[in-house]
C-alpha cells in the first residue's frame, strides 16, 4: 500500500523460533524456555488475583505495577523510581529506542547477538550499526568514543551464550556517549551482573526477562532498572495498563521466592554442564556458557545436516542462515532426561 511508511513497507519483520501445532509431541529445545514450572507461590498468586469466580478480572489492573516493581526494587537495592516493569523485555527494548533514537539517528548492537534489536531499530527509522566480535569475544573496532544514540549489549550474549566481565562491561559504559542498554535476559544463569554500573553510570540501563529463568515466559514480563529520569521517560511511552493483573501477581511472587529461583537455576546449569561435557565427547565444539543454552558446532561444522536429522526426530533445536553461525546450533537446556535423549540422538546421527 502507497499509504504505508516506507521503511515498514520494505522491512522484513522478526522470525521467532518455530512452535508445531502440536506440540507435544516434539522435545522442544529450540526457545530457551524453562523446563521446570514456575513457584508455586506464582500460581497461588495468579488464582488468588483471579479472584471468586474471576469477579478480579472486570477491573483494570494498577496501571503502574506498584507493588511488582516495589518488590524488584527490595530485591535489587534500588529504590522504585529506578525500576519499571513491562510487558515482556522486547516491550522495554522497543521503547528505550523509541525514547532515545530519533529517526535516522545511529542504534549500535553486537553481531551476533538479539537480532530483534534491528527490527525495532527499523520500525523506528534509526541507522543501525553492528559491530563483530573478537575470537577472545570482544568487540571488534570499537571505538574510544561511540557517539550512537544507544548501544544494546546483550550479556550472556544471546545466541553463543558466553558473558562479557564486569569490568569489560564498565570499559564499554565509559566509551559510549549515549545510552548503554545492557540486556540481562539469561543473566540469572551466569556469574555476575551488572546491577552495580546502574548506580556509578547515568548512560546504564539493566533489562532483564521473566521468561528464562523464572519460567514465566507465557506472562510476558521484563523490567528495566535506570535513572529515575529514564524511568520516567518510559512511562510516558509505555501503553498505560500494559501490564496485566495475573502478570503483576506472578512478578511479585516470582521475585519473591529466591530460593525456588535458585534451586532451578542451579537444576540447569548442572545439566548445562553435564550436556556441554558430553557434547565434547563426541566431537563438538561448544562455547562456554553462562545461559541455559548452548551453542555447539558438529565436527565438520554443518549444522544444517544436523539440524535436519534431529527436526526429523522431532527434536527442535534452533539454527541460524547467518553465516556467522550456520556452522553450529543452539540447543536449549531441558531436564536431565531430555538432554539425554539429545545426545543419543546426536551419537547416533554422527
Amino acid at each position: 500500500m502507497s499509504l504505508l511508511r516506507k521503511n515498514i513497507a520494505e522491512m522484513a519483520g522478526y522470525v521467532p523460533g518455530f512452535q508445531p501445532e502440536d506440540e507435544a509431541s516434539w522435545l522442544k529445545l529450540n526457545t530457551n524456555e524453562n523446563p521446570y514450572p514456575p513457584s508455586p507461590k506464582v500460581v497461588e498468586a495468579i488464582l488468588a488475583e483471579v479472584g471468586a469466580g474471576g469477579g478480579n478480572l472486570r477491573k483494570y489492573p494498577d496501571a503502574a505495577s506498584r507493588l511488582a516493581r516495589r518488590a524488584a526494587a527490595d530485591l535489587y537495592g534500588f529504590d522504585p523510581s529506578w525500576v519499571i516493569l513491562a510487558n515482556g523485555s522486547d516491550e522495554l527494548l522497543n521503547n528505550l529506542i523509541r525514547a532515545f533514537a530519533g529517526e535516522g539517528e545511529e542504534v549500535g548492537y553486537v553481531h551476533p547477538s538479539y537480532s530483534y534489536y534491528a527490527t525495532l531499530a527499523e520500525i523506528q527509522g534509526a541507522r543501525i550499526r553492528t559491530f563483530g566480535l573478537t575470537e577472545d569475544f570482544r568487540i571488534a573496532d570499537f571505538p574510544e568514543r561511540y557517539e550512537g544514540k544507544i548501544f544494546f549489549l546483550t550479556t550472556p550474549n544471546a545466541p553463543l551464550g558466553f558473558a562479557f566481565p564486569l569490568a569489560y562491561i564498565e570499559e564499554i559504559a565509559g566509551r559510549c556517549a549515549g545510552a548503554l542498554v545492557v540486556d540481562e535476559a539469561y543473566v540469572d544463569f551466569a556469574e555476575v551482573n551488572a546491577l552495580e554500573l546502574v548506580k556509578r553510570y547515568e548512560n546504564v540501563i539493566v533489562t532483564r526477562t521473566f521468561s528464562k529463568s523464572y519460567s514465566l515466559a507465557g506472562m510476558r514480563i521484563g523490567l528495566a532498572i535506570a535513572r529515575p529520569q529514564v524511568i520516567s521517560a518510559l512511562d510516558k511511552i509505555r501503553d498505560h495498563y500494559h501490564l496485566d493483573r495475573l502478570a503483576q501477581a506472578a512478578a511479585g511472587a516470582a521475585l519473591a521466592d529466591q530460593a525456588y529461583l535458585a534451586l532451578t537455576v542451579g537444576r540447569i546449569r548442572a545439566t548445562r554442564d553435564r550436556f556441554s561435557a558430553e557434547l565434547r565427547n563426541i566431537g563438538y565444539q561448544v562455547i562456554p556458557s553462562s545461559a541455559n543454552f548452548v551453542f555447539a558446532s558438529p565436527p565438520d561444522r554443518n549444522g544444517r545436516r544436523v539440524y535436519d536429522a534431529l527436526f526429523s526426530r522431532k527434536i527442535l533445536v534452533r539454527h541460524f542462515s547467518d553465516p556467522l553461525l550456520a556452522h553450529g546450533l543452539r540447543i536449549s537446556i531441558g531436564t536431565d532426561e531430555e538432554m539425554e535423549q539429545t545426545l543419543g540422538a546426536l551419537r547416533e546421527i554422527g
